[in-house]
């Protein structure tokens, strides 16, 4: 139980089902088709598209009557059927929100595949899956789970680029698109290369995948994805390679992972650690600050701040913990860090409260707590995941936006003074006085009384 428990004792997250629909949403030659309320749907197909998907959603209106009827899931049946034109199509994705799945439509009872179209049924309701970053896993496991199965029965497609000489190691993990190059030259002096990224974007390079030496936990929290790896008899290895003690580390796990040579693991640390640490040494933070957010990366920026010199009070991630996080956790508990998993709005900004930092790092309602109180703060999604963290590009892309936001504490100072005395909250601007609740009222069979009066 969280020590400041919000009004749920919920992590923070957008809808769940957001993630899943990111996915399939970027994915070509894939379609999507959602079950679910009416204003969920909108406001689903609304940050979709706010986050870039240039593809349409399916949407299966239902009331009252199909829903206890099994309509519903004909008329889901019926629309994948219709969507499913191999010219056009290698997958359809079918997702049930939160009400279709209490209903129990069966969405397990539709075909694998129409016309040689894929068809791949999810559940995804948010009292069932605590994030949209794990959402993101739950369709990514479906998705390779489905492929893996493929590849057993006999040949399938080759990546568009076609295969590489090199043993890949697959990277697991929304990522910045410089990261994976910097990857590869890291494993280059090993014999290795960064395979695909997952969430892939497109069928065939879930194949491509599979078709790994190892699989990174880049992000801790693909524990789905990962069991399809494990399942495919793939290494696993925990971490990124970020900064120099996490750069070192991970080679080192790769290369064991990998059964790569003492000598050539050696020389792939040789290479890159003298860079890093001159990346390092260019890019000083220095300030007090918290790091939150629901993107699942957040210890690794953490771990990359720390060692650019920042004073890191406190991370608080909307995901839970796995074992594929715990070298990060620990590497920033041994700094006496403290790191809360499944964190709640009231974790974060409590945490803003109790050390009131230079800068604050998290989500929207985090960021805003923050700067009512004049403090500088980022909001981690736009602001820090859209930024290379490996490599020698990450310490400088990272100190770049962290310093320009602690320089910015005078001009928050400025703000603060001007709007004094404006009031906060419910007498903010021309409300001077808090509103008037009236007393509650109860309804009893001798009529209606105030709630503690007497009959």
């Amino acid at each position: 139980m969280s020590e400041r428990a919000g009004p749920h004792d919920q992590p923070q997250t957008m809808c769940p089902a957001f993630g899943s629909l990111r996915v399939g949403l970027r994915m070509r030659r894939t379609a999507t088709v959602v079950a679910g309320s009416a204003c969920c749907v909108y406001g689903l197909t609304f940050t979709s598209h706010f986050y870039g998907a240039r593809r349409s959603v399916g949407y299966v209106p239902f009331d009252s009557e199909s829903l206890v009827t099994g309509g519903l899931f004909e008329d889901v049946h019926q629309a994948v059927h219709d969507l499913a034109d191999p010219e056009r199509y290698d997958a359809i994705v079918v997702i049930n929100l939160c009400v279709p799945t209490a209903s129990g439509v069966p969405l397990r009872l539709l075909p694998e595949a129409i016309n040689g179209v894929r068809v791949v049924p999810l559940e995804v309701p948010g009292f069932g899956v605590p994030t949209h970053a794990e959402a993101k896993d739950k369709l990514a496991a479906a998705m390779l789970r489905y492929a893996r199965q493929e590849a057993e029965q006999g040949p399938v497609a080759a990546p568009r680029s076609g295969r590489g000489e090199r043993p890949t190691v697959a990277l697991l993990g929304e990522m910045f698109p410089g990261d994976p190059v910097s990857i590869s030259r890291l494993l280059e002096p090993m014999g290795l290369a960064a395979g695909q990224v997952v969430p892939t974007r497109e069928w065939r390079e879930l194949y491509a995948a599979l078709d790994c030496r190892a699989a990174a936990a880049i992000h801790p929290f693909y524990t789905a994805s990962l069991a399809e790896f494990e399942a495919a008899g793939r290494a696993l290895v925990p971490s990124a390679p970020v900064g120099c003690d996490g750069t070192a580390a991970w080679l080192e796990a790769v290369g064991a992972a990998c059964d790569v040579g003492r000598a050539e693991i050696d020389a792939a640390k040789a290479a890159a650690l003298p860079a890093l640490q001159e990346a390092v040494a260019a890019a000083p933070v220095r300030g007090r600050i918290t790091v939150s957010g629901y993107e699942g990366s957040e210890l690794l920026v953490a771990r990359l701040l720390v060692e650019c010199g920042a004073d890191v009070r406190y991370v608080g991630t909307a995901v839970g913990q796995t074992p594929w996080s715990d070298p990060d956790r620990e590497w920033l508990a041994a700094r006496g860090i403290p790191v809360r998993f499944r964190a709640s709005l009231e974790d974060d900004t409590g945490a803003v409260d109790e050390h009131q930092p230079d800068l604050a790092i998290g989500t929207t309602p985090v960021v805003q707590h923050a700067k009512e109180q004049a403090i500088p703060g980022l909001y981690f999604t736009n602001l820090i995941s859209a930024r290379p963290l490996m490599g020698p590009s990450g310490p400088a892309a990272l100190a770049q936006v962290i310093n320009a936001a602690i320089g910015n504490k005078e001009r928050f100072d400025a703000m603060n003074a001007f709007f004094a005395g404006v009031g906060t909250g419910e007498t903010g601007g021309v409300w001077s006085e808090p509103p008037q609740i009236p007393p509650r009222v109860e309804i009893r069979g001798g009529g209606a009384r105030r709630c503690g009066e007497e009959g």
